[in-house]
């Protein structure tokens, strides 16, 4: 019992031997404020990460494409996400075109790998949901039918 409390004590010792207070400040004794050796992280890109840098909505929506999406919803996301907000593994559909943008929408389906290394809010999901949304090797049109039947589940027309 000794031994375990003395082994708690240790990283409690480490954590006050290092001072506290605010690290970017100078402190009280003249000395040079101590700066963060870790970069910011830079803001997130609401286009997401990945070759879709622009995309042109239509209106009205595309039947066909809205058929071809509903088709790999059923096929390939429906296990994990539901068209409404209920979280099932992954998040609920409803309201994501509000949400994210058109081009963020098509990185993530199109570059899960990319998008959950190295875009925040795509790891932010990830932290909420535990499980990584597995690549389904879409195309850049599967991509385009999904957020078209994304868009007509939102009420869009």
């Amino acid at each position: 019992m000794k031994k375990q409390f003395i082994l708690c004590l240790i990283p409690l010792g480490l954590l006050t031997a290092c001072g506290g207070g605010d690290k970017t400040t100078e402190n009280a004794g003249d000395k040079p404020a101590v700066q963060s050796m870790i970069e910011d992280d830079a803001p997130a890109d609401p286009k997401g990460i990945g070759e879709v840098k622009h995309v042109d909505l239509n209106s009205p929506l595309n039947e066909d494409l809205i058929a071809k999406g509903s088709a790999i919803y059923d096929m390939k996301c429906s296990a994990c996400h539901k068209l409404t907000s209920m979280r099932v593994v992954g998040p609920g559909w409803k309201g994501v075109t509000d949400r994210r943008t058109p081009e963020w929408i098509m990185n993530m389906t199109l570059n899960v790998d990319i998008m959950l290394e190295k875009d925040p809010a795509a790891q932010a999901l990830l932290k909420e949901c535990l499980v990584r949304m597995p690549n389904q090797n879409l195309t850049s049109e599967d991509s385009r039918s999904i957020l078209e039947f994304m868009l007509k589940n939102d009420g869009k027309s």
